[in-house]
This record gives C-alpha cells, structure tokens and sequence, in this order.
C-alpha cells in the first residue's frame, strides 16, 4: 500500500525561516545588510576566503563590527559555511592535518563572533573506501573538539550530491559518523534538496519524498536536522552531479519545495538559498525571487 504523504498544515502550524548564503566582501559585518536587502529572515557565510587555506584572525575591531551590525539587524539563525578545501576524511596526513587545523580555526572563528553552527561536507576518501573514509572523519571531529573543548558550536554534516569518491551520499555515511564520535551531541545535519536528488533520493513524488523522510528518521534521526540548503537541480535524479538552480526552474520542481515548506516535521528549521547569484530578466534579483516562491509556497491553503 503506497505510503500517505503527510498532511499539510495550516501556515500558521509551519511557518519557516527562510535565508540564503551571503558575501561578507568588505568585511564579516557587511553580510548583515545584503541579507536585510535580499529579504533574509536567516543567512549563511563563510567565516573566511572559502578558497584559501589560512586567513589572518579576526582583529577586535572586525568583531566589534560584526556584534554591532548583528545587535542592529533582524536576522535571526546564522551558519557557516566551511571552506570546500577542507577534508575531513583524506587519507593523505599532511592533507588530513592541514585540515583539521584549517577546520579547528574555522571553529573558533565561530566562537568569536557566537555563531553556534557549522556546515561541512563529509570529504572524500580518495580510494581509500567508504569505512575508512568516515573512520577518518570521525577522527578528525574528535581531534578537533578535544581541541577546541565545548564553545557551543555544532558541526552539522551535510549530505552529498556523491560526486567522485565523496561521502555523505547515502544518509547512513552521515549517521555512521555520528555513531563514530566521542561527542554525538556535537553533531546535527544539514540536508541539502540538490544534493539529495542527485543522491539519488526522489523528492518529486509523495511516495519518494515519504521515503526520503523514512529514512531521515531511521538514520540520523528528525532532530539531528538543523538546516537545509533549499536548491534545485540542473541535472536528473540519481545524476550524483552537484549542480544547483533556482527553485522551481530545474528537475526538481515546485512541488517538491511546496511539500518540504508545508511539512510539520521540518517547522523552524532555517531553509537557506545556495542558489545562482544573478538577475532574471526583469531586473529583479534572483535570492528575492527564490525567498519569495519559497514563502507563497508555505503560505499556500492546505490541499
């Protein structure tokens, strides 16, 4: 017997915080006012150059800047980003312990300015298979909290579109490593819509969206979910290519987002754009349209 999609709720019941991912060119503290502009109720960033291994730290006055820009603004939940060249699970030790320290001081940036959450791809194993790929990981968190100690930022692992020898494909990797760690309270999960179509996980139908969830629950659980990247996809299910669009414009589709905005089991968690930064042909810039269709979404009478 097909499994019941579950039933919608009125938008007071669901209602969402919505956000995409921002510049902070010019300064942490200027991400504030592109996201007020984009019409964020919540952002996301990179605490450092994304492309870069090292950044000088932050001086007293970048942080007085951002505590005064963040006290002014109405943007509630903020997460970071960690740099994609970080690997958490490489099996090459001057790679694995470049990136424990780069990640180690992307942690503590974190702490400096009080933001609380921390996205980060599982890595790549790079031929060394699966199991050891995430025992690797697994080492690599506890190294890093042992460290650092407990400043109240969680790790939150996000699921992969699969891409090459990449973990985090299959929702098991990610409760794998939470099983792995010394400090699972340290860990949630970032879901992300792209990467889970990729992946391999139909989002586009009741019974595959149900699934999905099914296996959210049996795995990692409900509660470990803490954000999720709100993107289309560019190529088809099962593709294992990471290629975002905007919502409602790639494989993916609106329904699916309609169904992931009205769901009850996801009410408050931050639904974030990492979607094209550009213009339509109107002019209008594309974060506002995406926030915009997300909120109509959520707003639609229940069916």
């Amino acid at each position: 017997m097909p499994k019941q999609a579950a039933k919608k709720q009125p938008p007071s019941a669901v209602a969402q915080r919505f956000g995409a991912h921002m510049s902070t060119a010019g300064g942490l503290h200027t991400a504030f006012e592109r996201a007020a502009a984009a019409g964020c109720d919540v952002m996301q960033l990179f605490i450092k150059n994304q492309r870069q291994w090292r950044a000088k730290p932050l001086d007293p006055q970048a942080i007085a800047d951002w505590n005064a820009a963040r006290k002014a603004s109405s943007i509630g939940t903020i997460i970071v980003h960690d740099a994609y060249l970080i690997n958490l699970a490489a099996p090459d030790e001057r790679l694995f312990e470049t990136s424990v320290a780069a990640f180690l001081d992307e942690l503590t940036r974190c702490c400096q300015v009080g933001i609380t959450a921390i996205v980060t791809h599982p890595g790549s194993h790079n031929g060394s298979g699966e199991t050891a790929g995430i025992r690797r990981v697994a080492q690599a968190l506890d190294m890093i909290y042992e460290a650092k100690g407990d400043c109240g930022v969680r790790t939150l692992l996000e699921v992969t579109a699969g891409q090459g020898t990449n973990l985090g494909y299959r929702l098991q990797h990610l409760a794998d490593i939470m099983g792995a760690v010394k400090s699972p309270i340290a860990l949630g999960v970032c879901l992300d819509t792209c990467h889970l179509f990729a992946a391999g996980y139909d989002l586009t139908t009741d019974d595959g969206y149900e699934a999905m969830m099914a296996e959210v629950a049996a795995t990692v659980g409900l509660k470990s979910i803490k954000c999720i990247h709100m993107n289309d996809s560019k190529k088809p299910l099962g593709s294992r290519v990471d290629r975002h669009e905007h919502i409602g414009q790639g494989q993916i589709g609106r329904e699916a987002f309609a169904r992931l905005v009205t769901d009850p089991r996801l009410a408050g968690i931050p639904m974030i754009l990492e979607t094209p930064k550009e213009k339509d042909a109107r002019g209008r810039d594309m974060d506002r349209v995406n926030l915009a269709l997300l909120r109509k979404l959520a707003a639609a009478p229940a069916a």
